[in-house]
């Protein structure tokens, strides 16, 4: 042969004779027609246009009469250049393809008798494989698809190449066969000279597995060390042996190479050993007939044709063969189908099917051929034939057992695979799976021509590869940690083959990967963080007493009293057996340990507090806050910017209405010092300095601090004030300054202990929660408590009514308050949660249960009252008269019931209090009645005078008037004000009209007084906007109102003369009092 180095075969036997049998060839002139191109740059990429070739064409146009051979480097190509060349209408010639994938016939065109001129264009297979007759002329680019295995990529490639000297002298003898010819060159001669002189042997370019398989077979010892005549790379036997390792067929012992049981089968077997491992696979899975139709037909070209000029037509005529999800499951569909059509024709009719329907009959034969020898083998094998249909599972395993390295990952919105070392090809066009592509996918082949293709695609599942591949996965692991649930160590595990992540992340029990690590989080999370399930005793022991030292710590709020978890750790560590490395191997170990010495892994608690600790009193830290004989459970938390920072109170909802707000202010002795030097440190500067150091006013105030009843606030006050002589008032304390952890939380739980609300503002609560009290209080479910609540009475028809009922609970007792309720029409009897309110509810109730019994007093008051009296009555401000009536009878009814001066908590009493009233309520509704209409005549006196034009300097003095006024006299003052402040409102009235007087004379003394009201009256308004809504209604509060109206008097009128002394001064020590008292 022309392109065989029979030089280095003669060298290689020992420079064995050289005999030289030449064909017979005529001269051949060489005519090189250079261009600028890239080694590999085609010559339709150049330019997109083929006008080197074209121009070479034309020059041979002009010699005498013979076909033209161009050689090109692919099936593309040469269909682009058969395109170009028919739309230039070359007179008498032929433009003529020839390709290996060619069909038969069109093959044959090559070889049929013709006239006119033929422009043949082939690839290398018309270098050596056939002859092509009648050429006369060749045009050669100089290039040609070579295959060439890559060990990096693990790829047969097919880059297209400059071709040798050997093969362009074989490809310039195409046209001197049968007369004189011409081979235009399209690069120069120094080009030519330049190249190698033989192409390199095809051992030297592919993958070596098979030839190292045979020769480990044949005992021919190290690939590395046989005298081939051209010895491959290293590089390439390692390659070969990794495939074979891929593939389980060898394995090393003493530095040398055997084969595994795998291997001496494959061996025996005529075909590639990935096909041949298909096949063992399939021994083991049932499928050996399916696998033996695949491997065959995998061994030879594909017999489906797919003509240029009739794609459309082929394609039709394969379609029903795919399988959507395997290209191998279709070629087991085409392979049954061509057994069916051999069972039903004759020879002929095949053939001629096989034309009809685009199916190379040659290659169907070849197929065939293949598959009887491998059946052959299979027998003398011993391998099981399956008679049924194998599953797509056992099929698809047995194939990816001979496809590892072939293993496609879809890369997300993208029409492209991550394959073995991280690779990257797409699914070939003629695929089935081409437009539906899987996320797992196995490639018979991987082709890199214009890119990577992945060749006969199937879907797979990728938790089929791992058991398969157990030899080549590797695992790693991330996050190992403690699982409470399991009672071991855990980590996520990722297992991947060739870096395909075939599980991303599972989780396994940790402890035999790393024993060492896993004992070690098996004592830090298990035995000192106390993190898993145990009924240990000893540890039960344990922990109880590191909770008491916890406490300790949450109470003092220090951090240094409890032993680090480190010491824990090593206690542990020391004591517990190194093969302890998870719960079940504790127990089993323990279950002997403990038989011997059961306190072996017992603490003391004097172990677990650090000896630098400093010593904490636990007086100072309660567990429980006493209020009465009311007992209240405490909870320490040291957590700095936590809402629960601090001290807790648990207040059980049933109880919530029991509890004073005064005592809480002061704190637990633990804390009070640090709540002191807080208060101290949020004074004014001006005061503040008047108590350096802080710490040692704070502890000389405990000192001398004497239980008096007094707020924090107000002992404070008082102390400071003998030490230093300096007045602190309650406003210049600035409480939002104060830590939170230092104020006190209270906690709300219902029955079952659970949380219904919580802040540190026990006003707030009690406010918010009212509802909720009265509902608690209203469910009470004794027999006693149903008899207590009724609806809809219209008389005293109950026995008694209590002032407090009580009833146990859970070591407490609850205490809720019967009140009768004003319900216009009727009165009903309701718990209440506390007295204040139960008192004036009940005022209302009675009021209103007598109104309903006694006979009206309005026609009485009709012939008593003089008609002047009437008159100002029907032309009050303030609404009906008869509302204004109702208003006077509610006030009578009010001052009767306190003149009778009764408790009234049975029928006898009331029946007492229903008579009195009966006998008196006429006289006294008259007697009210005149009253009013003198303070309506004052009242509407005084409105006459500020109505018209007022001077501006005045105008301060008289708003004052006019709210004073909407104060005393408005809709229900009658009643609102009671019978004995009637007197009082007219003399408070007289005081406005002597102001009115005095102010048109001297505005200035009156604006000085105006400025002592105001003062005393924001103090009050102040104070009063600050007590809950129970207290605001209490009798000490509303004094306090009437005491500001007599100080007025004393400013204003002072002739009218006061009740008792009365300053702005004796006001403020008032609110002081009343203060301390709520």
């Amino acid at each position: 042969s022309a392109t065989i180095d029979v030089e280095r075969f003669s060298k290689h036997f020992n420079q064995a004779p050289i005999i030289e049998v030449s064909g017979r060839t005529f001269p051949v002139e060489v005519r090189y027609r250079p261009l600028a191109l890239n080694e590999n740059e085609s010559y339709s990429d150049k330019n997109n246009d083929f006008q080197p070739i074209i121009d070479a064409i034309d020059e041979l146009s002009t010699e005498s009469a013979g076909d033209i051979l161009v050689f090109l480097t692919g099936e593309r190509e040469i269909r682009d250049l058969a395109d170009t060349l028919n739309k230039l209408d070359l007179r008498h010639t032929d433009i003529l393809p020839l390709y290996a994938r060619l069909s038969t016939a069109e093959q044959n065109r090559i070889f049929q008798p013709h006239t006119k001129r033929r422009i043949v264009l082939a690839t290398n297979v018309a270098e050596t494989s056939l002859t092509v007759p009648g050429i006369k002329y060749v045009i050669d680019p100089g290039l040609a698809r070579i295959s060439r295995y890559s060990y990096r990529t693990k790829v047969q490639r097919l880059p297209i190449e400059p071709i040798s000297q050997a093969s362009a002298n074989q490809r310039k003898g195409r046209c001197g066969r049968t007369s004189d010819g011409i081979c235009i060159r399209l690069y120069d001669e120094q080009d030519f000279l330049s190249r190698p002189e033989f192409t390199d042997p095809e051992i030297l370019r592919t993958n070596l597995a098979s030839v190292i398989l045979q020769m480990t077979s044949l005992g021919l010892g190290d690939i590395a060390a046989f005298p081939f005549v051209e010895a491959p790379d290293s590089k390439y036997i390692r390659d070969g042996i990794r495939l074979l390792e891929e593939l389980g067929a060898i394995h090393t012992k003493h530095n040398r190479y055997h084969l595994t049981e795998i291997g001496k089968t494959l061996a025996q077997l005529p075909i590639d050993p990935r096909l041949a491992r298909m096949l063992f696979e399939a021994k083991r899975l049932g499928c050996t007939k399916e696998i033996m139709i695949i491997t065959a037909a995998l061994s030879i070209q594909d017999p489906r044709e797919r003509p240029f000029d009739k794609q459309q037509a082929s394609d039709e005529k394969h379609r029903r063969f795919v399988d959507k999800d395997s290209d191998f499951i279709s070629l087991i569909n085409l392979w049954n189908y061509i057994k069916e059509q051999q069972n039903i024709l004759s020879g002929n009719q095949f053939r001629r099917l096989c034309q009809k329907e685009f199916l190379n009959y040659l290659r169907i034969r070849e197929w065939q051929d293949v598959y009887t020898q491998i059946r052959q083998t299979i027998k003398q094998l011993a391998f099981p034939i399956n008679s049924n249909t194998a599953d797509y599972r056992s099929l698809h395993i047995s194939l990816l057992s001979g496809l590892l390295s072939h293993v496609g990952m879809k890369e997300l919105e993208k029409h492209e695979y991550i394959g073995a070392r991280n690779i990257k090809f797409a699914i070939f066009p003629n695929s089935a799976l081409f437009k539906n592509q899987p996320k797992w996918c196995i490639a018979s082949e991987l082709v890199e021509t214009s890119r990577l293709w992945g060749r006969v695609v199937a879907k797979i599942e990728a938790e089929w590869i791992e058991p398969i591949a157990k030899h080549l996965v590797k695992y790693s692991y991330n996050e190992p940690r403690w699982s409470k649930k399991q009672g071991t160590t855990i980590a996520n595990e990722k297992v991947t083959l060739f870096g395909l992540p075939i599980v991303a992340s599972r989780i396994v029990n940790y402890s035999k990967i790393d024993p060492v690590l896993s004992r070690s989080l098996f004592i830090r999370h298990a035995l000192v963080e106390g993190d898993w399930f145990t009924r240990h005793q000893f540890y039960k022991k344990n922990q109880k007493l590191i909770s008491e030292v916890e406490d300790l710590e949450h109470k003092s709020r220090r951090q240094n009293i409890l032993i680090d978890d480190d010491e824990l750790f090593d206690f542990y560590d020391k004591r517990i057996d190194k093969s302890v490395i998870s719960s079940k191997h504790f127990d089993t170990w323990w279950k002997q340990k403990q038989k011997s010495d059961p306190d072996f892994l017992s603490v003391e608690k004097k172990m677990l507090i650090k000896q630098s600790a400093e010593l904490v009193n636990l007086n100072d830290f309660p567990d429980f806050w006493h209020q009465g004989n009311l007992k209240l459970a405490l909870s320490y938390q040291f957590d700095i910017g936590h809402n629960r920072d601090g001290v807790t109170i648990k207040i059980p909802l049933n109880l919530l209405n029991q509890i004073k707000n005064r005592g809480f202010d002061w704190q637990v002795p633990g804390f009070r010092k640090d709540l002191i030097i807080a208060l101290i440190k949020s004074l004014p500067k001006s005061l503040r300095r008047n108590l350096v150091p802080a710490p040692n006013y704070a502890d000389a105030f405990l000192r001398r601090a004497i239980s008096t009843g007094q707020s924090l606030l107000e002992s404070l006050e008082t102390e400071f004030h003998k030490m230093t002589g300096v007045k602190i008032t309650t406003e210049d304390w600035q409480l939002d300054q104060i830590p939170d952890y230092l104020k006190i939380t209270f906690s709300i739980v219902d029955n079952n202990n659970k949380e219904i609300a919580s802040s540190k503002d026990l006003i707030l609560l009690k406010e918010q929660l009212k509802n909720e009290i009265q509902q608690a209080l209203s469910s009470l479910t004794t027999q006693k408590t149903v008899q207590i609540e009724q609806n809809d009475l219209t008389d005293w028809t109950f026995d008694l009514l209590p002032s407090v009922y009580e009833e146990t609970h859970k070591n407490y007792t609850i205490k809720a308050y019967p009140a009768i309720i004003d319900n216009q029409n009727s009165v009903s009897i309701k718990l209440i949660d506390n007295q204040y309110e139960q008192q004036r509810l009940t005022k209302l109730g009675l009021r209103r249960l007598l109104i309903l019994n006694i006979p009206s007093p309005i026609k009485y008051l009709h012939e008593k009252l003089p008609n002047k009296s009437k008159l100002s009555l029907y032309f009050n401000a303030f609404g009906t008269v008869l509302s204004l009536i109702d208003d006077c009878i509610a006030c009578a009814v009010d001052y009767l019931i306190e003149k009778n001066n009764q408790i009234i908590q049975n029928r006898d009493n009331y029946q007492s209090l229903l008579n009195y009233t009966k006998g008196n309520i006429n006289e006294t509704v008259v007697d009210i009645a005149k009253q009013v209409e003198s303070i309506l005549v004052l009242y509407n006196n005084i409105n006459k005078k500020l109505k018209g034009r007022i001077d501006l300097s005045l105008a301060f003095s008289l708003s004052d008037i006019k709210k004073q006024l909407d104060h005393l006299v408005y809709k229900g003052f009658v009643a609102k004000s009671g019978y004995k402040r009637l007197p009082d409102i007219n003399r408070y009235l007289s005081a406005i009209e002597k102001r009115i007087e005095k102010l048109m004379v001297n505005f200035t003394k009156d604006k000085q007084s105006l400025n002592i009201i105001e003062t005393v009256e924001k103090q009050y308004v102040t104070w009063v906007n600050s007590l809950p809504e129970n207290s605001k209604s209490q009798e000490e509060v509303i004094n306090i109102r009437w005491m500001i109206e007599e100080l007025r008097v004393n400013l204003f009128a002072q002739q009218l003369g006061t009740p008792y002394p009365i300053s702005a001064k004796r006001i403020e020590q008032q609110i002081d009092k009343v203060k301390s008292e709520l």
